[in-house]
């Protein structure tokens, strides 16, 4: 079975940083790193999915995942590929029209490795840092106490994982009430004009794959680079 929860343990050597959205634009992202003086040797990137769609270079994908640095959530677009393959119950006219049509044109041998790998992916990090714990998802946290999301993953995974990965409703509401008994969580998967903390929850798709640019928040800190977080109080 594929690990639900992942918790990784604390980066002694150097920086940890979460990036948003990603969506097949992977040389764009390397780019950014290197503005960003990302150092691979020493330094981690936790992605909080939706790695493919949209973007021109989706099958680069693997090789990322491949990456030992490199760590990532399932995020939506993830979802729609796994469930595409084990269960055939996607909506494709609706994917196709939020960019997944290079995996939908992949021949069935090609979509069950990238189907393999995504399925490896957690859906909830929990990273250790020196200043306390903070979790990584792709949408939205569906439980008020954060050490609760393991087990609400085990037990109740499809309505657990379906929040994980798709909701907006915090957004959408502006909940400011946050997340007990975890420093921060970080997400993905709603675009934002600037990095936006709702109580402990940072949004930070920034849509870098789009107009805009990946944000990257680092961990430790929770300062965002290129552009500070705005908070709403």
């Amino acid at each position: 079975m594929e690990q639900r929860f992942l918790k990784v343990p604390r980066n002694t050597q150097g920086r940890d940083f979460a990036v948003g959205d990603l969506h097949g634009h992977f040389s764009r992202l390397e780019d950014s790193l290197g503005e960003l003086g990302f150092e691979p040797s020493r330094d981690r990137l936790f992605s909080v999915g939706d790695l493919v769609d949209r973007g021109p270079e989706n099958e680069a994908v693997l090789d990322w995942l491949a990456r030992p640095w490199f760590y990532a959530v399932q995020g939506n677009h993830e979802d729609y590929a796994i469930r595409h393959v084990r269960t055939g119950r996607v909506d494709v006219k609706n994917w196709r029209e939020y960019g997944g049509g290079w995996f939908l044109d992949l021949p069935r041998e090609r979509q069950e490795a990238f189907a393999e790998a995504f399925e490896r992916l957690p859906i909830a990090i929990e990273v250790e840092t020196e200043a306390g714990t903070v979790g990584l998802l792709h949408a939205d946290c569906p439980v008020l106490f954060w050490p609760r999301l393991e087990s609400a993953l085990q037990d109740r995974y499809r309505r657990t994982a379906e929040t994980c990965q798709w909701s907006r409703e915090r957004l959408r509401l502006m909940n400011r009430s946050g997340i007990q008994g975890v420093r921060a969580v970080v997400a993905g998967h709603t675009p934002v004009a600037a990095p936006l903390a709702l109580g402990n929850v940072y949004h930070i798709d920034t849509e870098g794959w789009r107009s805009g640019y990946f944000t990257f928040l680092e961990l430790e800190s929770l300062q965002a680079w290129p552009r500070d977080v705005v908070t709403e109080l």
